[in-house]
């Protein structure tokens, strides 16, 4: 089997501390680093380093990046770097305390932008996680294709307690170094300790190591064994010195000073490094780990202790428990000084029985060695990445165009207006409602065709008079969210918010079926509008461009829409001046969300104000948009939301929202009413083909049985809600296609061809 891993996996991406990062983690992922290297030297290794102190350490070559523990961003841009770079899977180090966010929680934000099968190993598995840390563990496990524990115990706690599936666990024993058994008197000349009996207790110097519980035995010891020598090596632990110096440590030698066994104690300030550490545990003749955690599952010191074939005396914690069973070592009670006293004279005063203690102790470690661990992790991988199912890519994209269909919408709705949220496809009452969702309601009912007259009266109205009840006449302007008991969250809404709120009373007024409610948009866009020139978010003001253009369709001449049309419109000309360079054709340095409505808005100006200057900059810009939105493939590829607010840089793939691709169809659809040119009907159709599975993911999201539609294309699949926004978009999107098969005029009067 470890043969044929090594033919079949030839690049891994490893995740976890590194050296010179002091803490067992970063040894261990060293050493795991290092076994690897050497036991399949033809497997390339990418690691990433987590980093507490951004610019303290100063990383070996072996290192690949740096990862800033805080910061978002940088697991995202990671993430990109990592699917990119032809790795088979991911290896991941977790721990709770290393990695940022809640409970760690931002790793999952990389790993979720990923989809190389991932393998974890858990150093530390809690019995009664805190909500964040249990949302943290339960995300890895739905996440990974094996979970790695080092302890037995954790198998049964992954399973109890988080309900994980039994047949991706596997317990791999923590690796130690292969050495020889070494007699600690030819060790000892080294650290000056010649003639003296020794016990070592080694790690990073936290409270809960529980060194008072053998300071405080041994003056019973050193009665007998008066040139007994206590070594406690290890720096203190970093958060700790951080929080409060080097206090810890001189308790504890006050306390030795208390005991009168000064003389006894020797403190080994500083982290040591893999050789001199091996060095340290030959010279000593017990190990000793009085720790206080009954839950450990994993002591990295313990299981080189073993691997080295020391006589061990530890408190009962997890791993403890499993890798001394059966007569490997020596097991007492939690803050037990008697029994420690007991155990250390016991084994100093018998070195017989010391000696075969030290002998099974070291078999035991013979299966544990890095290389075995090397094979093991391997073929752990190669099962992952053997398992991982195939994604067949449609050579040929096609679909079919679903027709409008109102039964989503009108589930999201109630009497009040449409919710924001749900779950699933259920609404989720807490968030909800805003006026972005129910102005797109609006626009979808008044022109939705083959609506029944009495829904359309119906919801036009309801949805009517949520907008009007947003108006805000004291602050003129329109507020925008409002909790499920009516009750409004703000007096004045967002800028986008109150744009896209024109944009509606605008397409209302052109196409409302019925006069009624034609007249009660135009009145009241009439009534609050101005505030479109207040507008200072370049959205907001496309988006108030698109309404004053449809107002201008249903009266001509229009004076405000006039005015508002030409005043965005220098504006937008002016930033497209300021942000442009040859590569980057744009009115921001940034791309963001709704990017195609920036050129939709001085496509409908150009046509509205009968300049040809607008209509030719709104088509090289949606030009230059479409060809940011093109997959390798020739598919549309909406710009992620992690894209969103990164100077000049190409969009990144995820999170797609519904949003970007209903933008994209219906400004290419204005591009086609405005030239007459069939290539916008292909890129329409290409952005409305993302909506049914023609997409990186091969996934559709519209739901055609009942006209819903997922909220998003995530690297893992599918964000199965089923919000307003979303459902509004396909809806939207799908209106914008049905109405290319129908005649239109272009700008000169002539009928063009259907779609």
């Amino acid at each position: 089997m470890v043969e044929a891993v090594a033919a079949t996996i030839d690049h891994l991406v490893m995740i976890g501390n590194f050296l010179p990062r002091q803490c067992g983690l970063a040894t261990f992922t060293t050493d795991v680093y290092t076994a690897v290297r050497e036991r399949f030297p033809d497997v390339a290794l990418d690691v990433y380093a987590m980093d507490d102190h951004p610019g303290r350490y100063d990383y070996p070559d072996a290192v690949t990046g740096a990862i800033p523990q805080n910061e978002l961003s940088a697991y995202i841009d990671t993430a990109r770097i990592v699917e990119s770079s032809g790795a088979q899977a991911i290896w991941l180090q977790h721990e709770y305390g290393i990695y940022g966010g809640p409970a760690g929680e931002h790793i999952l934000a990389l790993l979720d932008r990923t989809t190389l099968p991932l393998i974890v190993t858990l150093h530390t598995v809690l019995e009664k996680p805190s909500p964040d840390e249990r949302r943290v563990m339960e995300g890895l496990l739905r996440r990974a294709s094996r979970v790695i524990v080092m302890a037995e115990r954790g198998r049964d706690i992954l399973k109890r307690v988080y309900g994980a599936n039994p047949r991706q666990i596997t317990m791999i024993p923590h690796g130690v170094p292969d050495r020889d058994l070494i007699d600690p008197a030819s060790r000892k000349g080294k650290f000056g300790w010649e003639g003296r009996p020794v016990v070592l207790t080694f790690g990073l110097l936290a409270p809960n190591k529980g060194i008072e519980t053998i300071i405080e035995a041994l003056p019973a010891v050193a009665e007998k064994h008066p040139d007994l020598l206590y070594v406690v090596l290890g720096a203190t632990h970093p958060n700790l010195v951080a929080h409060e110096g080097e206090k810890y440590r001189d308790r504890l030698k006050a306390l030795a000073a208390e005991k009168g066994v000064s003389d006894n104690v020797a403190f080994v300030d500083g982290f040591v490094e893999h050789d001199e550490l091996i060095s340290y545990l030959e010279a000593a003749d017990i190990y000793a780990t009085p720790y206080l955690n009954p839950a450990q599952i994993t002591s990295g010191t313990l299981s080189y202790a073993v691997g080295v074939g020391k006589a061990v005396i530890s408190t009962p914690y997890v791993h403890a428990t499993e890798i001394l069973a059966d007569g490997h070592g020596v097991l007492v009670d939690f803050k037990d000084v008697a029994a420690f006293a007991r155990e250390m004279d016991r084994l100093l005063s018998n070195e017989r029985d010391r000696k075969r203690l030290a002998e099974r102790a070291y078999a035991r470690g013979r299966t544990m060695i890095w290389p075995r661990l090397a094979e093991a992790m391997l073929a752990e991988t190669d099962r992952a990445v053997a398992h991982r199912p195939e994604r067949i890519v449609k050579s040929t994209p096609s679909f079919r165009a679903i027709a409008p269909d109102f039964a989503a919408v009108e589930r999201m709705s109630d009497a009040t207006g449409m919710l924001q949220h749900s779950i699933y496809s259920v609404p989720d009452r807490r968030h909800g409602y805003c006026i972005d969702d129910n102005a797109r309601a609006l626009i979808l009912v008044s022109g939705m065709p083959e609506l029944d007259p009495v829904l359309r009266d119906k919801w036009t109205t309801i949805y009517a008079s949520f907008v009007q009840y947003a108006w805000n006449p004291d602050r003129r302007r329109f507020r925008n969210f409002m909790r499920f008991d009516r009750g409004w969250c703000e007096d004045v809404g967002s800028e986008d918010s109150n744009g896209r709120t024109l944009w509606a009373l605008g397409m209302v007024a052109r196409d409302a079926k019925e006069a009624k409610h034609r007249d009660w948009a135009g009145a009241m866009f009439d009534s609050t509008a101005s505030l479109a020139l207040e507008l200072g978010s370049l959205r907001a003001q496309a988006f108030a461009m698109l309404g004053a253009a449809a107002i201008l369709d249903a009266k001509p001449g229009h004076v405000l829409s006039l005015e508002i049309l030409t005043q965005h419109s220098a504006s937008l000309l002016s930033l497209l001046e300021e942000a442009r360079r040859p590569e980057w054709q744009w009115f921001e340095i940034v791309l963001a969300y709704d990017n195609a409505r920036l050129p939709e808005a001085l496509i409908r100006a150009g046509r509205a104000l009968g300049r040809d200057d607008l209509l030719q900059c709104g088509l090289a810009t949606l030009d230059w948009i479409c060809g940011k939105q093109t997959s390798p493939e020739g598919r549309f590829r909406a710009v992620g939301t992690e894209s969103f607010f990164r100077p000049y840089a190409e969009p990144l793939q995820f999170d797609q929202q519904p949003l970007e691709a209903q933008a994209t169809v219906e400004a290419c659809v204005s591009a086609f009413e405005a030239t007459g040119d069939r290539r916008w009907v292909a890129e329409a159709e290409r952005a409305y083909g993302w909506f049914m599975g023609l997409n990186d993911l091969d996934l559709p999201l519209a739901t055609a049985a009942d006209g819903g539609c997922f909220d998003g294309l995530m690297p893992t699949g599918l964000n199965r809600n089923q919000g307003a926004e979303s459902i509004l978009a396909l809806q939207l999107a799908s209106c914008a296609i049905w109405g290319l098969s129908q005649p239109r005029a272009d700008v000169a009067g002539t009928t063009l061809a259907a779609a």
